[in-house]
């Protein structure tokens, strides 16, 4: 293992020796293997049945973890799946689909589904990854994946087999738990590990006919997994609640794997993970119980935990790790002060197998900080000019440019080509993210050029959302943007203006009538606006950071009323240095019980605000 990182300086000694030696493992199987080999009986996940800290967890060893692998790898090998081929997978994070995600890898490659999906998008995504067969959790009453499973095959006419979940099983459809029994626990096959070989497709954003899937490769995933452990600075005694799902590169590396090279445990919360209000509830508890030592978050679960009284010993408990959506400074600080627990920021990618850089804990938090880079790959601002990153070009420390990066764990791009271009160029990834890098090497995201909108670390595709509204008959326009949202970090609202003597229909009717054509349950916007117009620009172009400011000042003055009633208030929403941010005036003397209420529900929302109060 490495020794931690404190700073850039650590990095860049590091790299002075060649990557074969500091990462002599180049495929995620090597480095389950090499694990499994030194802490055999340790265990690698624990898994709990349900939110009753009174129940037994189930608890799998490394050893039992690389027999599964095996299993699942000789399984789908003799059902036909080949290097080209993908095992498609449809559950959540549990330890059976551990065994399929790993396995998939050996026999072929694996395609990781969010079944939050609508049917036919699946069978998009099924058939654009020349899936050889679909694996789905079974019937069960916590999480609703078959009923989904069962319609994607409709569409998608491919064979099924399911994770026993509960006693009751779907009749007729094999059961993994059973097949996998019936295989030899060692492979059957040599594998091939080359790590340019790819293994993986997983799809980002938002995903229609043409899905967008990206390739990873075994070195890409090995790259990201076994640096990761000297940001976190964690070894095989670390123990780490992992509740995101393994569809995301948060649940499959950047909390799931980075744990298995180094031979540390992870705890799986029940079927549904950290949507499980109960497990929240009792996570504390959870925690002392099971010796937790690191939190596997994004903004929108330090913020459900802030509402949770601490009623339990945590004082193993060394970091809470966040991602997948900008980390307020005040929520940071909040939860460190109520808690004690370090917080400390990720900036992550699909397209680079979950990460671009960590702020290590054995460093300090520096607001607005993603972190350092890893080790033996770039990250660089650049000037944007004509609409294009310049690449030979590099901003000066501090100042604002369009983050570009490369490394070992760079995709090698979509399965479709065509939609490569403005992403991958020249072998760097132009983020389309805006931000700089400070004297320390320090990365710091300012502001998104794309629209994508982050839920609770999903991204939606406004797009998308925005054809389902044009596609009703007394719709013109339609914008939709991001929404604060103390929950979820964003969420959609969607900017509608109506066609000249369409039937009147009110914003609500409109949802209702809209919302089951969107791609996908998280993507139906919160609210509908309706506008007598919507802003352009110059040349005709629909200019949404209006109406991202316009979604600002809606959502806090909503909270504000909630928060204060009564109280009068007003809500300017600006943008200062390529920056969202907000001024809310409260009418009356300074009253300081007022300010920290308010300042305690505006810490949960990803927006930089500023309270005053005005006499007269």
């Amino acid at each position: 293992m490495l020794t931690a990182f404190r700073s850039l300086a650590d990095i860049e000694r590091l790299e002075q020796t060649p990557r074969e030696h500091t990462a002599p493992h180049r495929s995620p199987y090597a480095l389950i293997r090499a694990a499994a080999e030194r802490f055999a009986d340790r265990e690698a996940f624990t898994f709990l049945p349900d939110a009753d800290v009174a129940s037994a967890p189930r608890r799998i060893t490394y050893r039992a973890l690389l027999a599964d692998i095996h299993r699942a790898a000789n399984l789908f090998r003799s059902l036909g799946v080949g290097p080209d081929d993908a095992v498609a997978l449809l559950a959540p994070n549990t330890p059976e689909a551990h065994a399929v995600l790993w396995g998939a890898q050996l026999a072929g490659r694996v395609c990781p589904i969010n079944y939050l999906l609508q049917p036919d998008h699946i069978a998009a995504l099924l058939k654009a990854s020349n899936a050889r067969l679909l694996v789905a959790l079974g019937p069960n009453a916590e999480l609703a994946v078959w009923p989904v499973a069962e319609q994607v095959v409709r569409h998608h006419a491919l064979p099924l087999i399911q994770i026993r979940a509960d006693d009751a099983v779907a009749p007729g459809v094999p059961v993994l738990q059973d097949l996998l029994a019936a295989q030899p626990d060692t492979l059957a096959f040599e594998p091939d590990l080359n790590p340019d070989r790819v293994v993986a497709l997983f799809h980002t954003g938002g995903t229609t006919g043409a899905p967008k899937l990206a390739q990873h490769t075994q070195g890409n995933e090995a790259h990201t997994a076994w640096f990761a452990h000297a940001f976190y600075d964690l070894d095989e005694h670390a123990v780490e609640v992992n509740g995101f799902p393994l569809f995301h590169v948060a649940g499959a590396f950047v909390y799931g794997l980075a744990l298995l090279a180094v031979g540390a445990r992870q705890v799986l919360p029940t079927l549904s993970g950290m949507r499980n209000t109960g497990f929240v509830q009792r996570y504390w508890r959870f925690c002392e119980r099971e010796r937790v030592t690191h939190l596997a978050c994004v903004p929108t679960v330090l913020a459900a935990l802030m509402g949770v009284p601490v009623d339990a010993d945590i004082a193993t408990v060394r970091a809470a790790y966040t991602g997948g959506s900008p980390l307020p400074a005040e929520l940071a600080q909040r939860f460190e002060a109520a808690t004690g627990i370090p917080v400390r920021n990720i900036l992550g990618m699909t397209e680079c197998a979950g990460l671009v850089s960590i702020e290590p804990l054995q460093g300090p938090r520096t607001p607005g900080s993603a972190g350092l880079r890893l080790p033996y790959t770039e990250v660089h601002a650049v000037p944007w000019r004509d609409g294009q990153a310049q690449l030979a070009e590099r901003c000066a420390a501090g100042e604002t440019g369009v983050l570009v990066l490369r490394g070992p764990h760079v995709s090698p791009g979509y399965t479709d080509a065509a939609r490569n271009a403005g992403l991958f160029e020249q072998g760097w990834i132009v983020t389309g993210d805006l931000g700089h890098l400070d004297e320390a090497g320090r990365v710091h995201i300012t502001g998104r050029a794309k629209d994508v909108i982050i839920r609770g670390s999903h991204n939606i595709d406004p797009g998308l959302v925005e054809d389902a509204f044009l596609a009703h008959p007394a719709v013109a326009l339609c914008a939709v943007v991001a929404e604060p949202d103390a929950y979820a970090g964003e969420v959609p609202v969607a900017f509608v203006t109506l066609k000249p003597g369409a039937v009147a229909i009110g914003a609500d009717e409109l949802l209702a009538a809209v919302a089951p054509q969107v791609y996908e349950r998280p993507a139906v916007p919160k609210r509908v606006v309706l506008l007598e117009a919507l802003p352009m620009t110059a040349i005709g172009k629909l200019f949404k950071p209006e109406l991202r400011l316009r979604a600002i000042e809606i959502k806090l003055a909503e909270a504000l009323r909630e928060w204060a009633p009564g109280v009068a208030a007003r809500v300017q929403a600006l943008e200062q240095g390529g920056r969202q941010c907000a001024v809310i005036t409260v009418r009356g003397p300074r009253d300081e019980a007022l300010r920290e209420r308010l300042m305690q529900g505006l810490a949960a929302m990803a927006v930089q605000t500023e309270l005053r109060f005005e006499q007269g």
